[in-house]
């Protein structure tokens, strides 16, 4: 039995079930807010983890690492070449980038250092251990480049997936409103950098949803974001902490 659990399928197709449980619930909750099908997977993941501990007698920590994570890694290679399918949208709208690249590169590069900036302000402020005030960083960042990020830096990769994810998911959840509320409309290009700065890959779907300009900006956004978080992060790390 537990040779069984400890091969890669039992975390591939753990990871598919707890997904198609979010889009089920998503469906029958009329797009509610809480049960976007990425948040409630991460959610419903957790807790049949722990519940599945209990009940085979097996410490959670062994459950992740020996059961879950080696096909939960399979999963997550995937994550680099869709990051990477970003650039699609990008190379189609190239215009763009070379007409304001100016402009573009140094409000994102001004608005991630003042980002990870207030996040450690209010990570210390509500008295976080050092790793988790360190896992919370290099959030700015999409998942797939956070995470080694916070790895690297000796922050808890868990806690940093799960703010990276939460803010995705927040953004294609209320990014309809925030439009609407700022008038961001009429700016796409400012549009599609702010969806993609702060909703990453799932901000970069609901840029697509809006149009095509606001969507290669957004690719632009997770590009730049990606190589600053990298290059600032450790740097702020190492001062600040």
């Amino acid at each position: 039995m537990m040779d069984v659990l400890t091969q890669p399928y039992f975390g591939i197709f753990f990871s598919i079930g707890v997904y198609l449980m979010g889009m089920f619930l998503f469906k029958r909750s009329n797009g509610k807010f809480f049960f976007q099908p990425l948040f409630m997977a991460m959610v419903l993941g957790i807790f049949l983890l722990i519940l599945f501990s209990h009940l085979i007698h097996v410490d959670i920590q062994d459950v992740y690492t020996k059961m879950y994570k080696p096909g939960g890694d399979i999963i997550f290679w995937f994550v680099n070449p869709a990051t990477i399918a970003f650039a699609i949208p990008l190379y189609k709208r190239n215009d763009i980038l070379k007409k304001y690249w100016v402009e573009i590169i140094v409000s994102l590069i001004i608005a991630t250092v003042v980002s990870t900036i207030l996040i450690y302000l209010t990570a210390t402020a509500l008295g976080l251990e050092k790793s988790a005030v360190l896992a919370m960083l290099p959030q700015g960042a999409t998942t797939a480049i956070a995470l080694p990020i916070s790895a690297a830096i000796g922050g808890d990769p868990a806690i940093t997936a799960m703010t990276a994810i939460t803010n995705g998911v927040i953004i294609l959840a209320i990014g309809k409103y925030l439009i609407k509320l700022f008038r961001m409309e009429r700016g796409p290009i400012a549009l599609g950098l702010g969806l993609g700065a702060s909703g990453h890959t799932l901000g970069s779907v609901k840029a697509l949803e809006v149009g095509e300009i606001e969507g290669s900006t957004s690719s632009i956004a997770i590009i730049v974001i990606g190589l600053v978080v990298d290059l600032v992060v450790p740097i702020m790390a190492n001062i600040l902490m």
